[in-house]
């Protein structure tokens, strides 16, 4: 039987109350049902779980497998969704999986090191760009996917919460107007729509045998294949020297073995610094300083 951590179950707790909670009772239960339907044997749990059940698993074959087990049922189909359309192109394999149980199977990266563990940074992008080079697919004509325009939507609740507040709007006026330009004149002038992978950083790009690299944790977008470099960005910020010259020598090895544009590489990244300050404000938090100061470096790459 396998035993829940109880870190998981308060985390659950947290984010979905006592239906979290109820939730991760049955999961011993489907991880059994599971487990005699996709053929595989349960292992260990992963650890430091935060969204999701991840179970390390072995295929009835004998292969390394992963087992996930989602709350947000809609999500993990949205995962399992794009990493069918990458198939081929550099994303783990989905074995199996019922979406509307909220389980899927997937294949597990063998040694599975995440590219985090490369800290020659040049090497690190080059890697990524190798793997970036062939990942990405034209979006599908009807779309389960958000938008660029939907996945930046917190600037705009930012502005009506404030808009008819008597309080203070805390943001910067500036970088909110700086960050609205950049996106409206992104997204108007993106050339061609394709489904991302959403979260495309360090830890989500693990090595699978001697030399090939594979994508975990698709969150799946639509939109400029520039913005899926913004996430590799904001991880390991100042791995090789300080934050912008490390940020101005990963914008420049991208554009040279990517043919991207380094101008909208920076553009997105104002964009998402503001999004990312809306983010903490909406939580609750008071230090949104770390978004703007994600704007401000991005900003410098434009001058």
């Amino acid at each position: 039987m396998i035993v829940i951590p109880d870190t998981f179950i308060e985390r659950m707790r947290e984010l979905h109350g006592e239906q979290g909670v109820a939730w991760t009772g049955a999961l011993p239960g489907l991880i059994t049902d599971f487990a005699s339907r996709f053929d595989f044997n349960p292992e260990a749990p992963f650890p430091n779980l935060s969204y999701n059940f991840v179970l390390r698993a072995k295929c009835g074959d004998g292969k390394p497998a992963v087992f996930k087990s989602s709350f947000m049922k809609e999500e993990l189909s949205r995962e399992v969704s794009v990493l069918r359309a990458f198939e081929g192109r550099g994303a783990i394999n989905v074995l199996d999986a019922d979406e509307e149980q909220g389980v899927a199977l997937l294949e597990g990266a063998d040694p599975g090191m995440p590219l985090s563990k490369i800290e020659d940074d040049a090497r690190a992008t080059d890697i990524f760009c190798e793997v970036f080079r062939h990942l990405h697919v034209s979006a599908p004509p009807s779309s389960q996917y958000p938008s660029m325009k939907q996945h930046f939507a917190a600037i705009e609740r930012y502005r009506e919460r404030f808009d008819y507040a008597n309080t203070a709007a805390p943001l910067p006026e500036s970088w909110v107007e700086n960050a609205e330009e950049c996106l409206a004149y992104l997204i108007t002038t993106t050339s061609e729509n394709l489904l991302l992978h959403g979260d495309l950083h360090h830890e989500n790009i693990l090595r699978q045998g001697e030399e090939q690299w594979v994508v975990i944790d698709p969150k799946g977008m639509i939109g400029d294949i520039h913005f899926d470099t913004i996430q590799y960005m904001l991880n390991y910020e100042n791995r090789g020297g300080d934050c912008e010259q490390v940020l101005r020598s990963r914008i420049a090895i991208m554009a040279d073995r990517l043919g991207l544009d380094p101008r909208r590489i920076a553009m997105w990244g104002v964009a998402r610094g503001v999004l990312e300050a809306c983010w903490t404000i909406e939580d609750g938090g008071t230090d949104w300083h770390r978004g703007i100061q994600i704007t401000e470096r991005f900003a410098k790459c434009l001058d």
